[in-house]
């Protein structure tokens, strides 16, 4: 970074992000790897999927950084009977039979999906423009989304009857997918002990939606040497089946590779992840620090890997 105006608000965006977590923390114990990559989504003006067996408070997870964000904040069940203008919103008539939108729960800074993969594919796709543009179509009326907007949606692994696979379309505009797992004991105990008495943890606002998007500007202006940028891209293309970089545990075991935004994420999510650290500028390791979330909802293994047991994350930290 040149500028020393540039200089100083990192700094301060490395103090804010810790007072952020510590926020957080009232409320939610443990799981600070999560907390840390929802949190860099945001900044990087990204959308997370939030995978996990229930129980694990995605949803008050979500609603917590809302709160210390000050940014509005519209929670969407999805289910199978949902449909787009639930969503979206609707032209009503009023009473003087003029023509009038109603706006949907999309009108909002922060949208937890919860339970996405629950509504058909229909409906699902009525999140892809808003995902992509910021903005939303209907009645062939063109509506902007106020900024800073971001989707944090919520996924079940087990339950499979009654749900439907994401489109990878779809997939791919999510930037991180972060994997929830079981706390640990401490974790557990402190949970168990903080949530069964009458006390109730007041989360104070930390940033308001200037703020965050000055911080959204920030991330795009750290410099990145080349040697970084080409690693990336390497690492994208070792995905790919017909690339030449393709290394053998990717023509054994992967179906398809990751696109071109997966280059643009590692290296956002490799600025923050330095920013996040205190640091000026990303090096490899950051870019290796976001691969996992990154890849491991844009590469899709084949079935040899299922027959074998490779999970994804295993073919990444093979790649890596």
């Amino acid at each position: 970074m040149s500028k020393n105006s540039d200089v100083a608000l990192a700094d301060q965006f490395h103090k804010d992000f810790q007072a952020l977590t510590n926020e957080i923390s009232k409320v939610i114990i443990g799981q600070e790897k999560v907390v840390e990559l929802l949190l860099s989504s945001i900044f990087c003006s990204g959308h997370s999927l939030l995978v996990g067996v229930p129980g694990l408070a995605k949803t008050l997870l979500i609603q917590t950084i809302s709160s210390a964000l000050d940014l509005s904040f519209k929670r969407i069940q999805f289910t199978p009977d949902l449909m787009p203008s639930d969503i979206l919103g609707a032209e009503t008539i009023d009473k003087d039979r003029n023509f009038k939108f109603i706006q949907g729960p999309i009108f909002a800074n922060i949208i937890l999906a919860d339970e996405i993969n629950r509504t058909p594919p229909k409906t699902q796709a009525a999140l892809l423009e808003a995902m992509q543009e910021k903005s939303v179509t209907v009645a062939g009326q063109h509506f902007k989304l106020d900024a800073p907007f971001f989707v944090l949606a919520t996924q079940n692994p087990i339950e499979q009857e009654g749900t439907y696979p994401l489109p990878e379309a779809q997939l791919d505009r999510f930037f991180y997918n972060i994997q929830l797992d079981y706390p640990s004991f401490a974790s557990e105990v402190s949970i168990v002990k903080s949530t069964t008495t009458d006390e109730v943890k007041q989360v104070q606002h930390v940033l308001n939606g200037e703020q965050v998007i000055a911080y959204q500007h920030l991330v795009r202006k750290v410099p990145v040497a080349d040697n970084v940028v080409e690693y990336a891209v390497d690492l994208v293309h070792k995905t790919r089946i017909e690339s030449g970089r393709a290394p053998e545990i990717t023509k054994n075991y992967i179906e398809w590779g990751a696109g071109p935004r997966a280059s643009q994420s590692l290296i956002i999510g490799a600025k923050c992840h330095a920013l996040v650290r205190g640091k000026y500028s990303p090096d490899i390791e950051d870019v290796q620090a976001v691969a996992k979330p990154i890849l491991r909802h844009r590469v899709i293994k084949n079935f040899k890997a299922e027959a074998e047991g490779y999970t994804i994350d295993k073919i990444i930290d093979e790649l890596l």
